[in-house]
């Protein structure tokens, strides 16, 4: 990045970033993504579009950035000793109102994304990725404790457990994703599928 960029990244505040991210993320859950424009983000945050775009580049990166800054933490930082306390926690960080706004989310981005490459891209590069990261640091570490083996068939597909019990909770229940049901998924479907300790 160009000191130039640098500069005119650093004028917005953290708690101004955090307000704009939450303003689009309230305009995401009340008109959709291909409905959200910039110059509604504009006029909601008071903001120039100017602005939005020196400090985003456009739409698909500041609603993913919007989805990243409101997770709490990094998933790579839980670290309570052992790979069920570890899911768990990650699990308990929201709360089942906060899970069930945000699984609408983000079953409303990935199909949007579907007819939209620029987004698809960008929550590939900016949230997917850097999740899939976190979580094998969080599986690594289990590996290390002897608590998984390193050659488990089920380690690359922990995400997909995780998000797929997310996600389709709904779809198939007509519930929302609670703490309990995903506590209760890990525990009889991820855990014996990595070779963990279910106890």
């Amino acid at each position: 990045m160009t000191e130039v960029a640098a500069t005119r990244r650093s004028r917005i505040t953290p708690e101004r970033e955090a307000e704009l991210y939450e303003a689009v993320l309230d305009l995401l859950r009340e008109v959709g993504y291909d409905a959200l424009t910039m110059d509604a983000v504009a006029a909601r945050t008071r903001s120039s579009k100017a602005t939005l775009y020196r400090q985003w580049g456009g739409k698909p990166e500041l609603v993913v950035k919007a989805m990243r800054h409101n997770k709490p933490g990094n998933i790579g930082d839980v670290d309570t000793g052992s790979l069920r306390g570890d899911l768990h926690t990650l699990v308990s960080r929201e709360d089942d109102c906060t899970m069930e706004r945000n699984s609408g989310l983000m079953r409303a981005l990935a199909m949007a994304a579907h007819s939209n490459p620029d987004l698809m891209r960008a929550l590939k590069e900016l949230l997917v990725d850097p999740e899939m990261g976190e979580f094998r640091r969080v599986m690594q570490r289990s590996i290390d404790r002897g608590e998984i083996p390193a050659d488990s068939p089920a380690l690359d597909y922990i995400v997909h457990m995780l998000a797929g019990a997310f996600i389709a909770r709904t779809l198939i229940d007509e519930l929302p994703p609670t703490q309990e049901f995903l506590r209760s998924y890990i525990d009889a479907v991820v855990l014996p599928a990595l070779g963990a300790s279910t106890t």
